[in-house]
């Protein structure tokens, strides 16, 4: 290989995936010369020229250099190196030797707390791999970038390897290509080296939450024998680790702690971190729980409810708050990453350390459920950060229910996911309950010093079954012999402080007895809790402004001329250095002639506007999703790319003094995690517009567990209040099964008892009307707009300025079609694009005897403004119902009951549509136009189109 290429190749070697080994590989070349291959001292040696320009530039080599001069200098190591007399290949073998412990020792490392899964036998953390023996365990060497004494014995060094790699915690952080980082884990595992040095006073609190833990799940178990709980028993150490992270954090400055857990532990974590009175708990075994007789709050089960408090830390009073989950366990990461980044933004929290996520996972899940995955992916996104969260993975080492974990997932660790991110993992044995606290502590100050995320997989077991009526045994029987017979964690920590003389004899069951005496009498058991601090009532939400308004109260949304006209000016004239594409200049030349009324309004203009006025007016906007900066269609363009430089200009941030004020990101290519994240902001600012975008209507079909469990029913489990708005394109345009339907059905299917809106606007107006009332009404209710594709650019679709100014949403819009009422002998009821196609059906064969009513809000029914407006046509007996979808889906069968209730007795009810379907449009063109055209004639036919039964 000649010189340049050899340079060449060596140069290309410096990645991140390759920067520990180049950087070791850099210490032994420092040590000894001789000690690596001949390119690579070649490479080193061209290196040594003091101010050499032309390096390439790397990160790695920038390491180099940190490296050589903290030897001396490029060349005083070489010389402090031959200054001792040792073997230069042994010397480089103990510097392998210790990037073979920071890199596999976690393979080593003790984790399982039943002992029945050994350390495995890891081949390079041997001696003898290296070539070097028990001889040589005397011999001081040169220990590199080992924290500690530059020189050190070999024996030193490898008890102090063990230590801080293979003792009771396993550390993975070499795999982060980020030098500081790593080096910053090094600092914090090989400068303790196991020996964490915590005082009596932090043990005894350390036992004090063990026996918190305990001793709630062994109260329960002797008095509510064989109910539900999800126990934490074997896995309590979770309790003071979420302790240690709190009180840590708080003394840092932070105000906020958001939890997210699954229902394993969870009722621990209500009772002995948060506070929640035992007495409510009580209650709910024992069936005194307070019913709600109202069918729209049936509430839910205990340990899938939430709850908030105040607790007093070292730096001042911390809000914790515990995420209502539903049993789809990972679903409500994304949730609390959302009401996380909610909270940062209204205390201006930019370098997001005052309000930290803490998510609980459990091993199978964390492993098998594809949302987290998705989560990782938006931690570092502009949109989605909140300058990193703490995960811990609950790993009671079964799985799920029954499984064999050998099933449950195809890496070595449950927690490997998190690489993809670079995060570090710190795998813990949970029965050593100080290692649990050290990890706790190192968990947070890397998250807060780096903004990133840092996973905690504590390594556990669990003393029953999935729950507390199962029998683990009969599945897995050699565990549960071991469990059984095992002592708990808090005994065995117990016993160690007694050695240790930290407790007296006696003590651990007088801190028991006195737990469950407190338990008895109903107390709360921690024993921080306190009120609201004063200094942070400015930051609270005060949610009583949206607790008795409802879907039915009528708000103005209209706006007077002059404020419209300048915002539109305000919004629409651009910065003169703002070069853009040629089409999109275009947009925004007519958007100022609209504004002066001189061509009426599209879609994208009065969308902005509604947006505009309601920034004026004091509110936020978050709009997120795949291609909503631009908008799928081309008709949006909120956000501007520059063509000459490619930077970005978001107009509305002009109406703003802060810029996440008016936030437009477009999304990662996820539906499920960046809708529940939405969903989680939403719940937690009621004055921030929250919508997000499909890129089509059906791709909400990936966020399906959202809209059900969260969306739909959020409120009525949990009492929680969400003004999302989700805008689902929808229509049939001949583009096929997939791109057709934003499945109005389901959502339809899915409201009841005024939970949600579910609404088709039809003109550009109606969309300014329907985003301002979202947010002027008294009341946070989800809303469902199936938004235009090809209405955006009908020729009829527009809307005036007036309509802005003197109007309000319409929940039907009345005919328009005939000038007198009595000619009319048929009424065909629609919503959505199929009403444009009718009028233009209407118009070319000069129909004079059939109206046209638009239902602009499909739930809530307006039931009382259509029976108004078919009042009007008393000759009409023919009532037609007509609609794009099949008969099974859109709205057919879910509104029919509220159809027939609105017309009279003489009145008759036909549908007008396509015929059932398992797909929800044909893929062949000529096909859609021809279903399109049969159920257009059929709507508006003299001939009788026919009674419902050729449906059913």
């Amino acid at each position: 290989m000649s010189a340049d290429l050899n340079q060449s190749y060596l140069t290309s070697q410096l990645s991140g995936s390759n920067a520990a080994f180049v950087e070791e590989l850099y210490e032994a070349y420092l040590a000894d010369p001789n000690s690596v291959d001949e390119r690579w001292r070649a490479y080193f040696d061209s290196l040594q020229t003091a101010g050499r320009r032309d390096i390439p530039h790397s990160p790695v080599l920038q390491r180099i250099g940190e490296l050589s001069r903290s030897h001396g200098g490029w060349s005083a190591s070489l010389a402090t190196s031959s200054a001792h007399s040792v073997d230069q290949h042994k010397q480089g073998a103990m510097l392998r030797l210790i990037n073979a412990y920071r890199v596999r020792g976690h393979l080593a490392a003790k984790l399982d707390p039943l002992g029945m899964v050994p350390p495995a036998a890891v081949p390079d953390l041997s001696l003898a791999f290296h070539d070097v023996g028990e001889a040589d365990l005397d011999t001081e060497f040169d220990a590199g970038s080992l924290i500690g004494a530059r020189r050190r014995k070999l024996r030193d060094a490898v008890a102090q390897l063990e230590g801080a790699y293979c003792n009771s915690i396993g550390a993975e952080y070499m795999h982060i290509s980020d030098y500081p980082q790593r080096r910053w884990m090094q600092e914090r595992f090989e400068s303790t080296a196991g020996q964490f040095g915590y005082t009596p006073e932090q043990k005894k609190r350390v036992l004090d939450r063990l026996t918190a833990a305990e001793g709630l799940e062994r109260y329960l178990h002797t008095k509510y024998v064989g109910q539900k709980r999800f126990s934490l028993e074997g896995g309590d150490s979770l309790i003071p680790m979420i302790d240690e992270i709190i009180q840590r954090a708080g003394a840092g400055g932070s105000k906020d702690v958001i939890i997210g857990m699954a229902h394993r532990g969870r009722i621990n974590v209500l009772i002995n971190t948060l506070g929640k009175p035992p007495r409510t708990l009580f209650d709910a075994f024992e069936g005194k729980a307070e019913e709600n007789p109202d069918p729209a709050h049936s509430g839910d089960v205990k340990y899938h409810l939430g709850f908030s408090s105040d607790v007093m830390t070292p730096g001042g009073t911390v809000h914790l708050a515990l995420g209502f989950n539903p049993s789809h366990l990972e679903i409500i990461d994304p949730v609390v990453a959302g009401s996380v980044r909610a909270r940062q933004t209204r205390r201006q929290n930019e370098d997001r350390t005052q309000v930290v996520p803490i998510l609980v996972h459990g091993d199978a899940a964390f492993s098998g459920q594809g949302v987290v995955m998705e989560l990782f992916q938006m931690s570092q996104a502009r949109g989605y950060t909140v300058g990193g969260t703490i995960h811990i993975v609950v790993n009671n080492q079964v799985g799920f229910t029954t499984s064999n974990p050998l099933d449950t997932r195809s890496t070595h660790y449950c927690t490997d996911v998190a690489k993809i991110v670079s995060a570090p993992v710190l795998h813990v044995n949970a029965d050593d309950p100080e290692a649990v606290l050290f990890c706790a502590q190192v968990a947070l100050d890397y998250r807060q010093t780096f903004k990133r995320d840092v996973v905690i997989d504590l390594v556990c077991y669990r003393r029953h079954g999935h729950n507390e009526a199962d029998e683990p045994a009969a599945t897995q029987p050699l565990m549960y012999q071991n469990i059984r017979s095992r002592p708990s964690t808090r005994e065995l920590y117990a016993r160690r402080l007694e050695a240790e003389g930290v407790i007296q004899p006696g003590e651990a069951k007088a801190i028991s007895d006195r737990y469950r005496d407190a338990l008895e009498r109903g107390d709360a058991v921690v024993a921080e809790l306190t009120t609201v601090d004063p200094s942070q009532a400015g930051v609270a939400v005060d949610w009583t402004p949206y607790l008795q308004g409802k879907l039915s109260d009528r708000v103005t949304t209209a706006v007077d001329a002059e404020r419209l006209q300048a915002l539109a000016q305000t919004i629409n004239t651009l910065p003169d250095d703002l070069k853009l594409h040629s089409r999109v200049a275009k947009v925004y030349q007519d958007r100022l002639k609209m504004a002066a009324g001189e061509v009426r309004m599209d879609w994208g203009f009065a969308e902005t506007m509604a947006y505009a006025t309601l920034i004026a007016e004091g509110y936020n906007l978050r709009l997120s999703g795949q291609d909503c900066g631009r908008g799928t269609f081309f008709h949006r363009h909120a956000v501007l790319h520059d063509q000459n430089t490619g930077a970005t200009h978001t107009p509305l941030r002009q109406l703003v003094d802060l810029p996440e004020r008016v936030t437009i990101i477009d999304s990662l290519l996820s539906e499920e995690a960046v809708m529940g994240f939405e969903y989680g902001y939403a719940t937690a600012d009621p004055r921030t517009l929250t919508i997000w975008e499909g890129q089509f209507g059906d791709f909400c079909n990936g966020a399906q567990v959202v809209i059900d469990q969260f969306i739909s029913s959020g409120e009525a489990k949990w009492g929680r209040l969400c003004g999302l708005v989700l805008f689902l394109p929808h229509g049939y345009e001949g583009q096929g099964p997939e791109h057709s339907s934003a499945r109005l059905e389901r959502f339809l299917q899915l409201s009841a008892l005024d939970n949600m809106q579910v609404c088709v606007p039809t003109t550009p107006a109606q969309m300014f009307h329907m985003l301002r009332r979202q947010m002027l009404r008294g009341t946070r209710k989800p809303l469902i707009v199936m938004t235009p594709k090809s209405m955006l650019r009908h020729r009829l679709s527009t809307s005036t300025m007036d309509e802005l100014t003197n109007g309000e949403f319409q929940r039907v819009i009345p005919d328009s079609m005939m000038a007198d009422p009595g000619q009319v002998s048929r009424v065909v009821i629609c919503s959505g694009k199929v009403y444009y196609d009718l009028v233009e059906e209407h118009e070319k064969s000069q129909i004079k005897d059939v109206a046209i009513v638009r239902i602009e809000q499909l739930y809530p029914f307006p039931r009382e403004e259509l029976k108004a407006e078919l009042a009007r046509f008393a000759n009409a007996r023919t009532i037609v119902w007509c609609q794009e979808e099949p008969m099974n889906q859109g709205a057919w069968y879910q509104i029919r009951h509220q159809l027939k209730a609105s017309i009279s007795a003489e009145q008759k009810l036909h549908y007008a549509g396509r015929d059932r379907s398992p797909a929800p449009a044909a893929g062949n063109t000529n096909t859609h136009n021809r279903e399109q055209a049969a159920l257009v004639h059929e709507a508006l036919s003299v001939a009788d189109p026919g009674n419902t039964p050729k449906s059913d």
